[in-house]
């Protein structure tokens, strides 16, 4: 069983996160091992297996990137995160622009600094939200996983460009650089 049948999903992209929650407390309600704990011992391995299985489908499902990557896999692509280097020039170029953005950014006396950064997070948020349309589109829309799978490997690369954006803003408000 995958992890969208898991959660009783159809396997899409585009997936309304409030009932992707909802159904995940119903199944974690209805498998919790603490339910079966005074049942066999088989009870209690296959709720600890379901419980463990619906947690894994939650945490792939519920962050948009795993959720691509894992459709493109259900559908007999892999993403090659790891292997396939092969990016656009345009788009390396892009994110060497970005990482020197930030690194200007994260250079700045803490008066500047701040608004460079709500800037240039609000200027990621765009681009994150535009690459995960293109992917919806890609996936739902036309099947083509060839290229949702180059454009799940581009937003690998915002997500992580968002975690330094990130840590560079909790320096920031630790007081630090």
């Amino acid at each position: 069983m995958d992890h969208f049948a898991r959660l009783g999903f159809a396997p899409v992209f585009r997936l309304d996160e409030a009932e992707l929650e909802q159904r995940f407390r119903r199944l974690q309600s209805a498998v919790h091992p603490d339910r079966f704990a005074t049942g066999s011992e088989v009870d209690r391995r296959l709720a600890l297996k379901l419980a463990a299985d619906g947690n894994e489908a939650y945490r792939i499902l519920r962050q948009p990137t795993q959720r691509a990557a894992y459709l493109c896999e259900l559908r007999g692509v892999d993403v090659e995160a790891q292997t396939n280097t092969a990016l656009a020039p345009a788009f390396l170029e892009a994110q060497m622009h970005w990482r020197e953005r930030l690194d200007e950014a994260a250079s700045l006396d803490d008066a500047d600094r701040r608004p460079a950064l709500l800037a240039l997070k609000r200027e990621l948020e765009a681009t994150i939200a535009a690459s995960r349309d293109r992917i919806a589109t890609l996936i739902d829309d036309q099947g083509d996983m060839k290229k949702a799978a180059a454009e799940t490997r581009e937003l690998m690369f915002y997500d992580k460009l968002g975690e330094s954006l990130k840590q560079i803003e909790a320096r920031t408000a630790k007081g630090g650089r």
